[in-house]
């Protein structure tokens, strides 16, 4: 599987599921996830990420790591539940401290327990979006 991001087929019209491989660089942001997510919003006012990194996934160059700022500024109130699945230690500890400042339901999910992870993005249950992670346990998903 080639660098950056793959944008997956066959999900509910107002899920964007993403899926990352090797080292993602700038590009994949402005030239994979940024379109992908615009044209989602064209159609919806809030959609729903799943954002999964795959097991070759080896990191973000510092121009990702700018992208992925200047993308999540601009789209702030564009989401309505965001599922981070990964098995990136690293990664999770980043959305862990900057979770509180997202205002959608974010959750972590190990690549374990990827079927979940896309249940929970994709259930429609509005009572469901107000749930809050329990703060201790293996899976403290943020």
């Amino acid at each position: 599987m080639p660098d950056g991001f793959t944008i997956l087929p066959d999900t509910p019209p107002e899920v964007l599921a993403v899926s990352g491989h090797g080292t993602i660089d700038a590009a994949a942001y402005e030239e994979v996830l940024r379109p992908a997510l615009e044209a989602r919003l064209a159609r919806h006012a809030h959609i729903r990420l799943l954002y999964m990194l795959e097991d070759d996934f080896e990191g973000f160059t510092t121009g990702a790591a700018v992208s992925d700022a200047r993308l999540g500024l601009s789209h702030l109130h564009d989401f309505s539940r965001i599922a981070l699945v990964t098995d990136s230690e690293w990664v999770t500890h980043a959305v862990r401290l900057f979770a509180p400042l997202i205002p959608a339901p974010l959750r972590c999910f190990p690549l374990s327990r990827r079927r979940e992870a896309e249940a929970w993005v994709s259930e429609s249950d509005p009572s469901a979006e107000a749930e809050a992670d329990p703060p201790l346990g293996e899976s403290f998903p943020v």
